[in-house]
């Protein structure tokens, strides 16, 4: 069928079926997140035309001024989240503590079974420059028997998750997600306010010939990482090098490029930042469910993303992620 009149919807439908026990809950939580990503896409787009640029004097969780931008793309979720009635509890990176789902919004549904963590805003910071931003998240389903959820059903394992996706708001305003069935993408189409097929079933590369990787950190990182950026750099002709350096500075932007074209992203730890910057729950674990589904692979360097533990909803953690080849790669020189 023709992909431009396959909407996000009609797609997660199509998705729930090859699954006959589904009950729909996961299809309208995946509805009412790109509901809220569309109204954050809104203000995104006119930033520049109305007072929501600049900071709003607070700070957030890690001690990071707080932006309008963030302030308002963390609350809309919240408000859209709450009132789903599929959730028990809320992450959010913007947050300290989960915020869980107060039983009046849970409604008929005292055994909401899901729990969501999101990124409201990342990149944000480059929101004055133009340069793409985007939404994370990830669903789970709870541990907990029934009521408001606990902090155990939000600190679960990454390959635990039932679906994640992200939304990126550039040139034009694109939602990637999967639910373990592959990975899809859709673009906002703003006549019809609708997110219409354009990728089915995303592939990554195997191996390429990109990286992406803030090299200003060059004197901070270990001798084995150096080792491999100078690796990637130095001219081979048998082995298709050197590589080329491309880095936005947007997570998602990275990462949609190289998903799609393939590519090795990484954000590693360094003598100032032992666990880098990335949070384990709201950036890594749902990049690398997209990332493993579209056949790359995710890694701290060491050790498979989805298998880490999280011992708090902060957590951080070392990212290379991308190209399968390119991040066992990675792995066997950082493990020299």
């Amino acid at each position: 069928m023709n992909r431009k009149f396959v909407t996000l919807y009609r797609h997660i439908i199509e998705q729930e079926r090859i699954h006959p026990d589904a009950t729909g809950e996961l299809s309208d939580l995946l509805a009412d997140i790109a509901l809220a990503c569309k109204l954050i896409s809104l203000e995104v787009n006119r930033a520049g035309l109305i007072d929501i640029l600049g900071f709003t004097g607070g700070e957030n969780v890690h001690g990071e001024q707080v932006k309008k931008l963030d302030e308002f793309a963390h609350d809309t979720l919240v408000k859209a989240m709450e009132v789903s009635g599929h959730l028990c509890a809320i992450a959010s990176e913007e947050s300290e503590n989960f915020i869980p789902v107060s039983e009046k919004f849970m409604g008929e549904r005292p055994m909401s079974k899901y729990i969501c963590h999101f990124d409201p805003l990342d990149g944000s910071s480059n929101i004055e420059a133009n340069i793409s931003i985007g939404t994370i998240f990830s669903i789970y389903k709870r541990i907990s028997k029934s009521g408001p959820g606990t902090l155990e059903d939000c600190l679960q394992l990454g390959n635990q998750q039932v679906a994640a996706g992200y939304i990126m708001y550039g040139s034009s305003t694109i939602m990637v997600y999967t639910t373990g069935e592959g990975v899809h993408g859709f673009t906002l189409d703003p006549t019809v306010g609708e997110f219409l097929l354009y990728y089915e079933n995303i592939q990554t590369p195997k191996k390429s010939r990109t990286y992406s990787i803030n090299e200003g950190n060059y004197s901070k990182w270990d001798k084995n990482l150096q080792s491999y950026i100078e690796y990637l750099k130095a001219e081979d002709k048998d082995k298709d090098k050197p590589y080329t350096s491309r880095y936005v500075g947007s997570l998602v932007a990275d990462f949609h490029r190289n998903l799609l074209y393939g590519g090795l992203f990484m954000y590693p730890g360094d003598k100032k930042n032992q666990n880098g910057k990335l949070r384990l729950l709201y950036e890594a674990n749902p990049l690398a469910f997209i990332i493993e589904q579209a056949g790359g692979r995710a890694s701290t360097g060491k050790h498979r993303i989805l298998e880490v533990v999280p011992l708090n909803l902060h957590q951080k953690t070392p990212l290379f992620i991308g190209s399968a080849d390119d991040v066992l790669e990675a792995e066997e020189f950082l493990r020299k």
